[in-house]
């Protein structure tokens, strides 16, 4: 005689497996705080479980294929891409969660969320979204606030306040790595996030500038991390393991740190803020946000920004060959 459980019973043999099992730093589904709008609880996944299914199939996670991390329109197929990235930082942000047994659900739910505000075309993108709503007065851009504005207004997903908090927390900008980065400002799920967040994009688009060409190799001062790309990112995920473990704080050791808030300065100066000038399209992408958004400004700055915000590269340039191109010019 085969028995079968109830099914409301698999979430409450989970949840009772958090209680028993994660360290007692860890989020557990039962303590969240819950949503803005309670919802009956579901019988088979925890709260953190359904936040992660929502935002996975969500059209605005589903965009993300279509947007540039660094490199617009490579001629090549293995360039990052916004999508890429996410999911490479929630694989590093799983590793050191499963081995500090912390949320995994949590932790993955606040990585696939944490760039969905990111615009067309990379950090070009960016740039010329918040100079254009500079330029109008309609104040700054930033990514992870548009990011809290897509799950909680323009694609309403009710998310748990914790996966809330760790999205709208994770981005750093050019800041550097400070010993109290991983001082949980919500849970450490949030912190883990936010460094593997740094870890995964300091490895990639070194490697991603190496095969443009725009830089001849890997300098010298990283290779003690590493001689590959993986090896790189075992090394600072080792690190942050080593530092962490039973402690209430995610961390990085001195010296790796040091040498990351190195590495992504090195970064900047000699990719970032670099690429415009080797590759003059950059300017011709940052042209387009702009106009788009000068456009669109006549329906409102909020509107405006909504919709120029979750545009992809190929949209963005659609729509910009639409408005000043004549339709009999068109290819």
């Amino acid at each position: 005689m085969r028995l079968f459980l109830v099914p409301h019973h698999v979430r409450e043999e989970t949840e009772r497996r958090e209680q028993d099992q994660l360290s007692p730093f860890a989020a557990v589904a039962v303590a969240s705080v819950g949503r803005a709008y309670p919802e009956p609880q579901d019988p088979v996944r925890t709260c953190y479980q359904r936040d992660r299914d929502r935002i996975l199939h969500s059209k605005s996670f589903r965009r993300l294929k279509h947007k540039t991390q660094v490199f617009i329109d490579p001629d090549g197929d293995h360039y990052r891409t916004r999508l890429t990235h996410t999911l490479e930082v929630a694989q590093i942000a799983r590793t050191i969660g499963r081995a500090l047994r912390l949320n995994e659900d949590l932790i993955e739910a606040i990585a696939l969320a944490h760039d969905l505000g990111h615009p067309p075309f990379g950090h070009a993108g960016e740039a010329a979204l918040h100079d254009a709503r500079q330029h109008f007065g309609d104040g700054e851009f930033r990514h992870d606030l548009q990011s809290i504005r897509i799950v909680d207004i323009l694609e309403p997903l009710n998310l748990t306040e914790e996966t809330r908090l760790g999205i709208g927390g994770h981005s750093k900008g050019r800041k550097d790595l400070a010993d109290d980065d991983g001082m949980p400002v919500s849970t450490l799920e949030a912190a883990v996030v936010r460094i593997s967040d740094r870890i995964a994009y300091l490895n990639h688009d070194l490697d991603d500038a190496v095969r443009s060409g725009l830089i001849p190799g890997i300098p010298n001062f990283v290779l003690p991390f590493g001689a590959s790309h993986g090896d790189r990112i075992g090394t600072m995920v080792e690190d942050v393991i080593q530092q962490s473990l039973g402690q209430p704080a995610i961390r990085l050791s001195p010296e790796h740190r040091e040498a990351s808030n190195h590495l992504k300065e090195w970064l900047f100066e000699n990719v970032y803020l670099r690429y415009p000038q080797a590759f003059p399209d950059i300017r011709k992408a940052k042209g387009i946000v702009a106009e788009l958004y000068a456009f669109h400004r006549e329906n409102g700055p909020q509107e405006a920004l909504d919709y120029v915000a979750g545009m992809t590269d190929r949209f963005a340039i659609e729509a910009f060959t639409a408005l000043r191109i004549p339709a009999r010019w068109r290819v």
